[in-house]
């Protein structure tokens, strides 16, 4: 009586662990066994089970359950070779992974060459353009956040050496077109001429830099360990600078010697300029680099006082040759000036020992 009420007690315990886990673990229900695969038996059908086998003789062994594989949408099958051939053989393993394949080309937005050719590149092109061709101050109607992200998925998907291709050709047949207008420009054109050009060049690289800043990073200074920007200013001195310079010098030491010929803005723009794209251009004009740029010339030297004063004193000369005055001159005596400068500069040879 006692074992049977022991029986009893415990089937019961068995009934109520497997109803509770039953409620509890959903997995296994029906949708929770198909996402799953087989669930484990209860818990009361195991210890039964048990008991059972240690009582009689050891039955067959069970079968070995085969692997689960996930399928592309996340559902699980059994790696059945039997099951597939028995559900259209090779045709439906095909068709399998063509589906395959296409949900993952759909779920990593691959980008192939040709729609970077056909879509991608056409929105850089066009807003290359643009920047190039812009002036100072001028609106452009472009979406900057549209461009960073283009160029921003053309490098994730490994197209950054033909987009770094298409660009240097792109600014180069720019170049090679401004290049050919200021040939054609006459000589009281020229240096205002390159001057615009200088300008609006620079002026572009300051947005077109920035906008393929990813494709610098994870390209250029990365595989050719260079950067984009020296890269692009390069191309202006080898297309245009170095070979309008030997034709522009003479026009700025002639526009240097006639006082404002050009206004000095001007000047100073294209002088410092040209000494950002190759400072070896210094040599051809020592003087007048030094004008705009400092440390250019050697430094002063106290027996050089005397013929600095005189240098001063020629251009005062110049200057009210040409109709400048120094303003109001009412508590000077006449004719007091060279004398003034005259003793400034002794005055500062003094200070200078």
């Amino acid at each position: 009586m006692e074992e049977e009420s022991m029986e009893e007690e415990g089937g019961g315990g068995c009934e109520a662990m497997m109803d509770d886990q039953n409620h509890n673990n959903w997995g296994a229900g029906g949708y929770g066994r198909h996402l799953l695969g087989p669930a484990a038996a209860p818990l009361g059908d195991r210890l039964l089970r048990g008991a059972a086998g240690g009582l009689g003789p050891a039955g067959p062994p069970a079968a070995p359950q085969l692997p689960m594989a996930p399928e592309a949408n996340g559902v699980l099958r059994s790696c059945d070779p039997g099951g597939a051939a028995g559900k259209g053989g090779a045709g439906a393993i095909a068709a399998a992974i063509n589906i395959n394949a296409s949900t993952s080309k759909f779920l990593m937005n691959v980008i192939t060459i040709e729609d970077y050719k056909s879509t991608y590149w056409p929105k850089l092109d066009s807003a290359i353009d643009q920047l190039l061709t812009q002036s100072p101050g001028d609106y452009i109607p472009i979406s900057y956040e549209q461009i960073y992200s283009c160029v921003y998925k053309c490098v994730c998907q490994q197209h950054s050496e033909q987009m770094y291709s298409d660009l240097i050709k792109k600014i180069t047949n720019h170049l090679e077109r401004v290049s050919k207008e200021l040939q054609a420009s006459p000589p009281d054109l020229y240096i205002e001429r390159f001057n615009v050009a200088l300008g609006q060049y620079m002026g572009a690289l300051q947005s077109i830099v920035p906008l393929f800043i990813y494709m610098n990073k994870f390209y250029i200074e990365t595989k050719l360990n260079r950067d984009l920007k020296d890269d692009l200013i390069k191309l202006f001195t080898d297309h245009v600078a170095e070979k309008h310079i030997y034709n522009l010098m003479p026009l700025l030491l002639e526009a240097q010697s006639t006082p404002f010929q050009i206004t000095p803005s001007t000047m100073a723009n294209i002088v410092k300029g040209l000494y950002t794209l190759r400072p070896e251009w210094v040599q051809m004009a020592p003087a007048l680099f030094s004008k705009f740029i400092p440390n250019i010339l050697p430094p002063a030297v106290e027996s050089e006082l005397q013929e600095y004063a005189a240098q001063d004193q020629k251009l005062q000369r110049e200057l009210m040759q040409n109709g400048f005055t120094r303003g109001d001159q009412s508590r000077k005596r006449a004719g007091e000036e060279l004398t003034y400068n005259g003793s400034s500069a002794c005055a500062s040879s003094r200070g200078y020992r």
